[in-house]
């Protein structure tokens, strides 16, 4: 037991412990990847449940992220195809201002498609070509794969810098 894990309350350790810590990381990871978890950087999950639920557990920690991280990207492109541009704009959990969108508009129409999985692999721009992906009506198969693929590389790669030397928290 990491020594974070150690300092929480009882009833904290008990749930990190049971089963239940994978469905509450399937839904963070759903909420990061629908762009409405304000709260916690998407760079820290990994890492974190990594600390929080153990490093034994690194295949199901992915599993759960890239699956997690991919539906809710998923849920985010479907409003963006059903609902268009003036829809999400005008939403207030829609945090994105339209300058914004205007830029990723652009990528998505100069590099195509493959700019979904390159942005899913990206700090700070992870996950922003999925609107632009459902306003240019691309495949919801095509989006599945390639937001999978970018999350998987993405989350990948910030599990092998925590467990490489990134381990400052625990």
């Amino acid at each position: 037991m990491s020594a974070v894990v150690a300092e929480l309350p009882g009833f904290l350790r008990d749930l990190l412990a049971s089963d239940l810590a994978f469905v509450a990381l399937f839904f963070v990871f759903v909420l990061e990847g629908a762009m409405l978890l304000y709260v916690a950087p998407s760079e820290l999950l990994v890492p974190g449940a990594l600390i929080l639920v153990g490093e034994s557990n690194l295949v199901p920690i992915l599993g759960i992220a890239v699956l997690g991280a991919t539906a809710g990207q998923f849920a985010l492109f479907c409003v963006a195809k059903r609902g268009g541009r003036d829809y999400l704009l005008s939403r207030s959990w829609f945090r994105v201002s339209e300058g914004k969108l205007d830029r990723f508009d652009g990528w998505f129409d100069r590099w195509g498609q493959l700019v979904v999985p390159a942005s899913n692999t990206m700090l700070f721009t992870r996950g922003m070509l999925t609107v632009p992906a459902g306003f240019a009506n691309m495949s919801a198969r095509r989006f599945l794969a390639l937001s999978a693929a970018g999350t998987l590389v993405f989350e990948g790669a910030l599990a092998a810098l925590y467990l490489l030397g990134g381990r400052v928290l625990a």
